[in-house]
């Protein structure tokens, strides 16, 4: 009990991990409670067995139907819009089957199905839109269904085997970090993509094949009559290429600028994983988190365990007694429990409760304190001190995988898949500089407002706090991967125009017009899906 009388707490142990515990525990946990609740008392869980977090499964139908507007109004076909939808749900089905089929002999976490729908909902999407467009657009010119389908398949479904193998490889080498629940993230994912490059080469074809010319039936009036009356005027794409071109030094100059400004709060990145303290109030889990912190300190909510092992001696507790005096007196302790022994005597734990929050600079600084103490005793006296407990265990995490994140850059960013493609040297080069640009400004919006706490109302940003620490490894192997699509689909089509003899001006200009509005929707459509899901709680 608190030392005003006012908060106390019970610790629960169960048999079991908090997610294998029974629905009939949890019923009987809460009505354990209850004659304290019908007294008027306030009864808060934390520990992760009972829950008021909500889970909303519709919200991910938001980017589903924001990609069919986006399509609709790309097409102007109902028929069309469709198409896509059904190609990345065959794929995003077929992908889910497999991970579920393999979860019987690899053990998988709750998010890896989450971000293997996600990106193949987006990515089977997208290629479907990349290939179908180009089929139109032929037909439009008067070539024949066979003919448009084979040369669609060809040159746009080339440019997606490319697209899909650096969406791949970016997702598998989420391996090389060497954690391995990002490790099975990014197979899922990179398997669901895989089948989604596969569909967009074998059953969108012989679809199209079944469709013929009604594949743009359901025409839309409306559409159909602005583009139309579109037609012989210079398209969204060919404007835009001629503001960005006419003076390209201004503009890449003025891109660089305004992309460091924004990447400037990456400066003060700061990892960790979340506490209770970044959950809505809304939880019970919160409110829990906020009275344990008003009764007992903030580090009441992350103590550290510290294990002591003196081989050979029978008296570990009277040692640990030496420990627990010494650490009493440590900066920003607030509490040593009293060591508890084994039967042998040779092992005792004991509990440090920290000042300061779990996710705290602080507290990781006292883990390191604690931990070179402990080294200094074992070279002198050979008895071993370990840290541990979930605030020292995600303090380890966070150290493991920020110390990845330069490696991983330079694995994906080594990448030749787009020398491969295009023969050149200057394209990957760009492609990359234009990549690492675009991590600048993710990373450096995410801390703006989810650690410095800028525009927190408006994202539901509880508490500011550190950036979850796997975050960015896995923004750095998405974000690559979904870059690098644009990137091979507009440049491909360019390529395309100059070997066919046109001057480098005139091949800009016609990949511009030809690819600006498709690359466009499917950056609208990767939004709409990737905001659909953004608005699912975690658990």
């Amino acid at each position: 009990m608190s030392q005003d009388g006012r908060i106390a707490f019970v610790d629960v142990a169960y048999a079991v991990s908090a997610d294998q515990v029974s629905q009939e525990a949890k019923d009987a946990l809460q009505a354990a409670a209850k004659p304290a609740t019908d007294a008027g008392l306030q009864v808060e869980y934390s520990g992760g067995v009972v829950s008021t977090t909500t889970k909303n499964s519709n919200t991910e139908l938001y980017g589903v139907i924001i990609a069919f507007v986006v399509l609709a109004i790309a097409f102007g076909s109902l028929v069309s819009a469709g198409m896509p939808l059904l190609m990345a749900l065959f794929g995003v089905g077929a992908g889910l089957l497999g991970i579920t089929a393999l979860s019987g002999a690899v053990s998988l976490n709750s998010t890896a199905p989450t971000l293997a729908l996600m990106l193949g909902l987006a990515a089977g999407i997208d290629y479907t839109l990349f290939i179908l467009s180009r089929h139109r657009q032929q037909l439009h010119d008067g070539m024949a269904v066979p003919e448009s389908i084979a040369l669609a398949t060809a040159t746009a479904g080339g440019a997606v085997v490319f697209a899909g193998l650096t969406v791949i490889i970016a997702l598998c080498a989420l391996a090389v970090v060497g954690v391995p629940f990002l490790t099975v993230m990014g197979l899922a994912a990179a398997g669901t993509v895989a089948v989604t490059v596969l569909l967009s080469l074998t059953l969108l074809p012989a679809v199209l094949s079944l469709l013929g010319t009604r594949v743009t039936r359901g025409q839309l009036g409306f559409l159909t009559r602005r583009q139309q009356r579109a037609v012989g005027r210079p398209t969204g794409g060919e404007r835009w290429e001629a503001v960005v071109t006419a003076k390209p030094w201004l503009t890449v100059i003025t891109c660089v600028v305004g992309i460091g400004v924004i990447a400037l709060p990456l400066l003060q990145l700061s990892l960790g994983l979340p506490d209770s303290s970044s959950k809505p109030t809304s939880t019970t889990e919160r409110r829990a988190y906020d009275l344990l912190t008003d009764g007992f300190g903030a580090g009441f909510n992350g103590p550290l365990t510290l294990v002591i092992y003196a081989p050979g001696h029978t008296d570990a507790a009277t040692l640990a007694g030496q420990a627990s005096s010494d650490l009493q007196k440590a900066a920003n302790v607030a509490s040593v429990s009293t060591p508890v022994a084994n039967k042998d005597g040779d092992v005792v734990i004991l509990s440090v409760t920290p000042d300061s929050r779990p996710s705290s600079a602080q507290t990781r600084a006292l883990v390191s304190t604690i931990r070179d103490a402990a080294a200094q005793a074992r070279q002198q006296s050979g008895v071993s001190a370990y840290v541990t407990g979930s605030t020292a265990v995600n303090i380890d995490v966070s150290s493991k995988l920020t110390s990845a994140l330069p490696v991983f850059l330079i694995v994906i960013v080594g990448l030749a898949l787009l020398l491969l493609v295009f023969r050149s040297i200057l394209v990957p080069v760009k492609a990359v500089v234009g990549f690492l640009l675009s991590i600048g400004a993710s990373f450096g919006s995410i801390v703006w407002i989810f650690e410095q706490g800028h525009l927190g109302s408006l994202f539901d940003v509880q508490t500011p706090g550190p950036i979850v620490s796997f975050l960015p490894i896995l923004i750095v192997g998405i974000l690559f991967g979904l870059a690098m699509d644009y990137e091979v689909f507009l440049v491909s089509r360019i390529h395309e125009d100059y070997i066919r003899g046109h001057d480098p001006d005139r091949a800009v200009r016609r990949g511009m017009a030809n690819s600006a509005r498709v690359v466009t929707a499917a950056a609208l459509i990767m939004f709409g899906v990737f905001g659909g899901f953004s608005s699912v709680p975690t658990p």
